[in-house]
C-alpha cells in the first residue's frame, strides 16, 4: 500500500466500518492500516466516545460495491479509491511548524510566475489559506517588503510532482498546452 493509499482519518473510518458494514475485523483492520485488536477494541467499545464515524464512500476512498465485495468474501482486501480530480500525486497537506513562516515566500513565488494559478489550487498545493494568498497577491500583507519569492520545493512545502501537477492543471484550464 502507498502513503497515499490509505483513509484520512483512520480510526474514524474504522470506527464507521464497524459500526455500519459487516465486513470483518481483519477487512477493516487492512483498509485502516490498523491492528486487529484496535479493531477488535473499536467493536466493543473501547474507544473515546468523543470520535466520531467518517463515512468511507462520503469522503470517495470507498464505493458501496467494494464494500459489497468485502462483505460477501471475508479473504478479500479493500481496494481504496484514488481521487480522480487530484490523481495518485496530491496528498494531505501537513506542513510542520518548522516549515509554516516559508509560505508567504512560496507564495509569492507561485504568483510571480504563475499568476493565473487559482487561489484554491495554491491552497492544496501549499496547505494554505486563501485570505493569506489575497494578501500577497494585493501587496497588502503586513510582511510584504520582507518577502522573498522562494520556490515551494526548495522550502520543502511540497514536491516537484505536485507543483507540476498544478501548473499542467492550471494550464489544462486557461486552454495552454
Amino acid at each position: 500500500m502507498k502513503k497515499h493509499d490509505k483513509p484520512l482519518m483512520l480510526k474514524s473510518t474504522a470506527i464507521w466500518l464497524v459500526e455500519n458494514t459487516a465486513l470483518t475485523f481483519q477487512q477493516i483492520a487492512d483498509f485502516c492500516c490498523m491492528h486487529i485488536f484496535e479493531v477488535e477494541s473499536i467493536a466493543n467499545g473501547e474507544y473515546d466516545g468523543k470520535l466520531l464515524g467518517a463515512d468511507p464512500i462520503n469522503n470517495s476512498q470507498l464505493t458501496r460495491e467494494e464494500i459489497q465485495k468485502g462483505e460477501a468474501d471475508p479473504n478479500y482486501r479493500l481496494q481504496y479509491k484514488t481521487n480522480k480530480y487530484l490523481g495518485e500525486i496530491m496528498t494531505t497537506k501537513y506542513i510542520p511548524r518548522s516549515k509554516r513562516h516559508n509560505k508567504p515566500d512560496a507564495i509569492l513565488w507561485i504568483v510571480k510566475y504563475y499568476p493565473n494559478m487559482s487561489d484554491g489550487d495554491i491552497c492544496k498545493l501549499l496547505g494554505t489559506t486563501k485570505n493569506l494568498i489575497k494578501t500577497i497577491r494585493n501587496k497588502t500583507h503586513k510582511l510584504y517588503q520582507d518577502l522573498k519569492a522562494k520556490n515551494p520545493v526548495s522550502l520543502g512545502l511540497c514536491t516537484e510532482a505536485e507543483l507540476d501537477f498544478m501548473i499542467m492543471k492550471m494550464k489544462r484550464s486557461s486552454g495552454q498546452q
